[in-house]
């Protein structure tokens, strides 16, 4: 029952809620991964429920592919959807610019694959997740598993020219062993608290041999959805320059998310 949630949770839902209205009869969205996302996917299953709501969902990793499934909404591949009208996914950070930083839950590769490959990207949000200049999160490198030590040091002397306050990395672990990504892979976790130059940072992290793919998301996002726990809405457009507010109510009788265990 939505009265029984937390404040960040409530913010998580409204702009979960708020994003779903974004997506029109027979789109192709790509569904994100995460907590936030979690919200989206559930919001969007009832109106494919209640509303006869048709679209094609292209999932960024399996436990999004997972959760969809269950709630009724069709899923296809990225290959066959060819390219999406939406992506609507959660970010750990975002600044002024909408630059994000991206990866908490392991799924950056997916995720900028799926928003690239779509005419809007549209994040959702709690305001906590907003910051002046990105940094503060860990920033995810996902790294192949060959070498990957190598790969970290070659990573730890880049970090030396970068403009970043601090060059500590760390390999992400599921319990005892390496945490493994959908491709196999494996995360390492910046530890830079502060980022001064996040353009440069996303080009020099690629050309290094084993990364993959790092989580900073720079001119991607077009729109941002930021969720307060009272119910308010902001809805802030970059291309357009807007800022849209509005106030969602909770519904108490409502048990769409009386099984959510995000």
């Amino acid at each position: 029952m939505t009265g029984e949630l937390s404040p960040i949770d409530k913010a998580k839902f409204v702009a979960a809620k708020r994003a779903a209205e974004m997506v029109e009869d027979g789109m192709r969205v790509g569904l994100g991964t995460g907590s936030t996302a979690a919200w989206l996917v559930r919001c969007l299953g009832e109106m494919v429920r209640s509303e006869g709501l048709r679209i094609k969902g292209v999932p960024t990793s399996t436990r999004t592919a997972e959760l969809a499934r269950e709630v009724g909404i069709d899923i296809i591949s990225l290959d066959e959807a060819k390219w999406l009208d939406l992506t609507i996914d959660g970010a750990d950070e975002f600044d002024g610019d909408l630059n994000l930083i991206k990866g908490g839950g392991g799924a950056l590769l997916q995720e900028k694959i799926v928003a690239t490959a779509s005419d809007r990207m549209v994040v959702i949000a709690d305001k906590a997740k907003e910051v002046e200049t990105l940094g503060a999160f860990p920033l995810p490198v996902e790294v192949i598993p060959f070498g990957w030590q190598t790969t970290q040091a070659l990573v730890e002397e880049t970090l030396v020219a970068m403009n970043v306050m601090g060059r500590k990395t760390t390999l992400r672990m599921n319990g005892d062993a390496a945490f493994v990504t959908d491709e196999g892979n494996h995360i390492l976790d910046l530890h830079l608290n502060r980022i001064g130059n996040a353009r440069q940072l996303a080009l020099v992290m690629n050309q290094i041999p084993g990364v993959v793919e790092n989580g900073l998301f720079i001119d991607i996002c077009d729109t941002v959805v930021v969720g307060y726990g009272d119910g308010k809405v902001e809805v802030r457009d970059i291309n357009e320059g807007t800022i849209e507010t509005d106030r969602l109510e909770f519904m108490e009788s409502d048990n769409l998310f009386a099984d959510l265990g995000d």
